[in-house]
């Protein structure tokens, strides 16, 4: 896993609509980078709409935020426009962002292991370092929790 202090894997990723984002895009902008399992479930669900309900206090702050998740566009999509969501999601299909983040990981559910997504936000600071990691995120409390350190 990337570590604290170093530069952030750059990526080019496509959102939504099929247009493509790279972290360089970004460049003097701090940026929320927010990897979870999967759209339209529970705990993904309730994370997405925390930010989306602190957005305006991360805009403020000149916070940029992209959340990421193997879901294809059409998914990232439907879940954006249910959840009326006002930040980027990017579609990360081979989850190859999220092996160089170190997020994808062996899990196990009902006795059963498979490997996904492990719920993981990087704080990435102006110049491109990531200044924070919040690993293995439990999704009540989060959002206070990252805003404490702006």
């Amino acid at each position: 896993m990337v570590q604290e202090g170093t530069k952030a894997p750059s990526f080019t990723l496509p959102d939504s609509t099929g247009k493509k984002y790279r972290l360089e895009d970004f460049k003097g902008k701090t940026v929320i980078l927010y990897f979870y399992p999967k759209d339209d479930t529970p705990g993904c669900t309730k994370e997405a709409c925390d930010f989306r309900d602190n957005h305006s206090q991360f805009s403020k702050k000149g916070v940029e935020i992209l959340g990421v998740s193997p879901d294809d566009e059409i998914s990232h999509q439907k879940f954006a426009k249910k959840y009326r969501l006002p930040f980027t999601l990017l579609a990360d299909k081979e989850a190859k962002v999220s092996k160089e983040y170190g997020v994808y990981k062996e899990k196990s559910m009902y006795g059963k292991t498979y490997m996904g997504i492990e719920r993981t936000t990087f704080v990435i600071n102006p110049e491109g370092k990531i200044n924070k990691i919040y690993p293995k995120v439990k999704v009540d409390g989060h959002i206070e929790e990252i805003l404490k350190i702006f």
